[in-house]
């Protein structure tokens, strides 16, 4: 199914969205309402703000906090991603130039900085403190995953417990406050949202060992040369399941690859087609499949409705995209 399709029971909810989105990063200072602009231009599917709408609608009424549920999610969020270029010293994201790239790291650090107070003040002015204690809490997850994910990256020693633990915070905590949030605007009870909080995390972790998946596909679908992670020095699923699998001689040679000969193509691609003969894909696969299904379990115990499919649809619809 499309995304187009899917989002169609919320288009008109969207380009609401979006219109108060741009309002809320506006800025008397020509500067930062230039790159805001550049900002709100370069938006991907907006799989996030969608999450919001439906676990709204599935929960009761899309209502103005539910907007404000949106924006701040997407403002925190953004402001991440912008500071993750810094960091990462990437000058692309989704085919544009990255902030940095265009305006160096100094401005780039201050929208991010900006975006991130426009947010604690959209939900501070309105006074949703729920909204902002759960997006508040992901911020901090995120931020610890990718902290160990770089500490990691040091020794390469990640076992798989591990890799779910960097995961958790640093992808499913953010599409887990998207479904607690959309839930507390509906104004649900407690539990509703612990169940959906609990879906979004599993749908975080599917949607990231896609990503992992998608990284070892050629780069025609993604826009990215494959093995970009292991140019990255990241250690993914299907890299750890052919590593657990390996000899003590051949684990080193493994390691040698990924810490001094990352951007060697011959290197790197004889490296993937391990991971596939290893059995590597296949048993990432399983494990998306696994917390996919996990998550619709917790779904199937929510009453029926309109947007209880629209849901379902965009969960499926993470797992199934080809970039």
């Amino acid at each position: 199914m499309k995304l187009k399709e899917i989002k169609a029971p919320v288009e008109q909810h969207i380009q609401e969205f979006e219109k108060q989105f741009r309002d809320s990063m506006k800025s008397k200072v020509p500067l930062l309402d230039k790159i805001t602009r550049y900002i709100v231009k370069r938006k991907g599917k907006q799989m996030r703000p969608l999450f919001v709408f439906f676990t709204a609608g599935l929960c009761g009424d899309i209502n103005k906090r539910t907007y404000r549920a949106a924006s701040l999610i997407e403002l925190l969020h953004t402001a991440t991603l912008v500071h993750d270029d810094v960091v990462d010293d990437s000058n692309e994201r989704r085919g544009f130039f990255s902030l940095n790239a265009l305006w160096k790291n100094k401005i780039s650090v201050l929208v991010g900085d900006y975006l991130l107070s426009r947010g604690l003040l959209l939900s501070l002015e309105n006074d949703d403190f729920d909204l902002l204690k759960i997006v508040s809490n992901s911020v901090r997850e995120m931020s610890e995953g990718e902290l160990l994910q770089l500490e990691k990256a040091r020794s390469l020693d990640i076992k798989e417990d591990v890799y779910f633990e960097i995961i958790t915070k640093k992808t499913a905590s953010l599409i887990a406050s998207c479904f607690e949030c959309g839930a507390a605007s509906a104004g649900a009870d407690k539990q509703t949202r612990e169940n959906l909080q609990l879906m979004g995390r599993y749908t975080g972790i599917a949607f990231q060992i896609k990503d992992d998946l998608l990284d070892f596909t050629n780069g025609t679908n993604t826009g990215k040369p494959a093995g970009g992670d292991i140019k990255e020095r990241k250690m993914t699923l299907p890299l750890i399941y052919l590593l657990e699998q390996s000899s003590f001689l051949e684990k080193r040679k493994i390691i040698d690859i990924v810490k001094n000969h990352n951007f060697d193509l011959d290197k790197v691609a004889s490296l993937i087609e391990k991971i596939e003969k290893s059995g590597g894909m296949d048993y990432a696969r399983k494990k998306m499949n696994e917390y996919l299904s996990k998550a619709f379990e917790i779904l199937e115990t929510l009453p029926d409705n309109a947007y209880k499919k629209s849901l379902r649809d965009l969960v499926q619809f993470t797992i199934d995209r080809e970039h």
